[in-house]
């Protein structure tokens, strides 16, 4: 059995993934950001939501869980429903608005627009980006430190959950990387992304940047989606380190 539900619309699909999208970078990465000027993200079980943080001596955090959002305080959670970025900005304590400081949205603001979340879609995308979460540790593992590896993370304008591994002054550090699809992808997919030239190899695949993917449809009619999508990263590393010209 595969690890992974079926994926459903691809249109509903993209809709629940941009309401997601919103969530993250004008809700939870400015929460965030205000406690502890931080942004990152990072997947949980369910969805995504930001590392525990410090706000005025108590402990919080944030968790995006199908169509509701969780707000942990101390030992409380409270569960509020995902209606309009304006709701949950409210529940999170925070004005709603990506800090532009740090970064540019890719997902508009309009804090009461009706936000669009498919029940079905959202697990999906929830066990999309947990797989790939774990797959992603256990490269980051495998490589060890001399891989020089960055810290995973679920980035908010991004929307993806990514780490950097390989050395940048011998050429060889790439992204590696679990997307929820976007406007050139229909599908979930898997990533690895060179910085510098590679020899040709069919495996760059992607025509959309420079790299390889791995679409949602590949890794769930595997027989071990995570087997299939760990060979696809190691092969990709193994590319990324090869003498090249």
């Amino acid at each position: 059995m595969s690890e992974l539900p079926a994926l459903g619309d691809t249109d509903t699909l993209a809709r629940t993934r941009d309401t997601w999208h919103q969530v993250a970078e004008h809700v939870l990465a400015p929460a965030r950001y205000q406690a502890v000027g931080r942004i990152g993200l990072r997947v949980t079980s369910g969805g995504f939501g930001t590392p525990p943080y410090d706000r005025g001596g108590t402990t919080e955090a944030l968790h995006v869980v199908g169509s509701e959002l969780r707000v942990a305080r101390g030992d409380a959670t409270v569960a509020h429903p995902l209606t309009t970025i304006a709701a949950a900005a409210k529940a999170a304590g925070i004005e709603p608005g990506a800090p532009a400081e740090v970064y540019s949205p890719t997902t508009p603001l309009d804090p009461d627009a009706p936000l669009e979340i498919d029940v079905g879609a959202a697990r999906a995308l929830a066990a999309w980006f947990e797989l790939g979460w774990s797959v992603l540790e256990d490269l980051v593992r495998a490589a060890g430190q001399d891989a020089a590896p960055s810290t995973l993370t679920l980035w908010p304008e991004h929307f993806d959950a990514a780490v950097e591994l390989g050395r940048e002054e011998l050429g060889t550090r790439g992204t590696f990387g679990a997307s929820p699809g976007d406007a050139l992808h229909d599908e979930p997919y898997l990533y690895v992304t060179h910085w510098f030239d590679v020899g040709d190899d069919e495996y760059w695949n992607e025509t959309a940047f420079a790299g390889a993917s791995l679409p949602y449809s590949a890794a769930a009619a595997a027989t071990s989606s995570h087997g299939t999508m760990l060979d696809f990263l190691r092969a990709g590393l193994a590319l990324l380190s090869a003498p090249h010209t």
